[in-house]
């Protein structure tokens, strides 16, 4: 299996598997550690991941942080992912944000920067996204930034963006439990070599298996408003990890490699996975080693249609 993908048309290859940082920021998490972090960004380095996410919401610019410090002495090998957020979509307050990134992350260019939700999300002020694009496209022609992303866009936002830029990924929500994407965007992104990075691709801890009937959560943990845990829906959850659990253990994989194995199956799909600790990004990483056949394919996603097939078009999955 080839170990990178290719990163739309920037000419920037990424591992299938790419480290997500939202936990490294602390804020909405509960028992995140910094030197945990530090350890387990350099293990999902040393296991082959070589691309990690992050965005300057994710504790107001600390993850950042922590990814330069643990990646300092390897930033010529690893690829830079952050996101600019929904109320800096201005041409000054992009240009901005983006100093503020380079600043955190302590490097000259950001590898991938990414408008992290679209303009007017979270009640922030409506911005025409060729203002936005305008920004970023400046970025780019100054090497400040080499690729351009989107996150949370639909097709049509897409769309939107791509006739005043070149945009080379998108990154939605994306995992058995969470498939609005195949319906909406994903045919697009195939068709005009925008790279898919999936994120929350183990829905949160479920597909992990970290979860039992009756989820228990810290009262910061933002997991608690997540749609999949709501009483109507999460039962059928549960049914569909324990129809889960038999495939992964026949494949000798734990079940959250099997849910990476999953969304990276699909062309031109990466998926990004968080970690607490090196464990679990040494874990997350081997992932990106199984095979799934065509017949494993169809068991699973049958399975994963008895949560989908519940769920309306909203492609938010927190109750916020």
């Amino acid at each position: 299996m080839e170990t990178t993908r290719p990163l739309g048309q920037s000419g920037i290859r990424i591992s299938s598997i790419v480290m997500g940082m939202w936990q490294a920021g602390k804020e909405m998490w509960a028992g995140i550690d910094d030197q945990e972090t530090r350890r387990a960004v350099r293990a999902a380095f040393d296991a082959g991941i070589n691309a990690f996410d992050t965005a300057e919401m994710y504790g107001r610019g600390h993850s950042e942080r922590m990814l330069a410090a643990a990646t300092a002495d390897i930033r010529s090998k690893v690829v830079y992912m952050t996101k600019v957020f929904s109320n800096h979509l201005q041409y000054d307050q992009v240009i901005a944000a983006c100093h503020r990134s380079l600043k955190n992350l302590k490097t000259d260019s950001i590898d991938l920067y990414q408008i992290h939700w679209p303009s007017g999300s979270w009640g922030s002020r409506p911005v025409p996204i060729e203002e936005t694009l305008r920004a970023l496209n400046d970025l780019k022609s100054q090497g400040k930034i080499r690729a351009i992303g989107v996150s949370n866009f639909s097709r049509t936002q897409v769309e939107a963006a791509a006739r005043f830029g070149v945009i080379d990924s998108l990154q939605p929500p994306y995992s058995l439990f969470w498939r609005q994407v195949e319906k909406d965007a994903l045919p697009y992104c195939a068709a005009n070599s925008i790279t898919v990075l999936g994120y929350s691709p183990m829905a949160q801890g479920i597909l992990a298996g970290r979860f039992g009937p009756q989820p228990v959560f810290a009262k910061d943990d933002h997991r608690k408003g997540h749609r999949l845990f709501q009483p109507d829906i999460y039962p059928r959850v549960q049914e569909a990890v324990e129809r889960l659990k038999p495939i992964a253990a026949r494949h000798r994989v734990t079940l959250g490699q099997l849910a990476l194995a999953w969304v990276i199956s699909h062309p031109g799909v990466c998926a990004i996975a968080g970690a607490r600790n090196a464990e679990q990004a040494s874990e997350n990483a081997r992932g990106a080693t199984l095979a799934l056949s065509a017949a494993d394919l169809a068991e699973l996603d049958a399975i994963g249609r008895t949560v989908t097939d519940g769920l309306d078009d909203n492609p938010v999955q927190w109750n916020f």
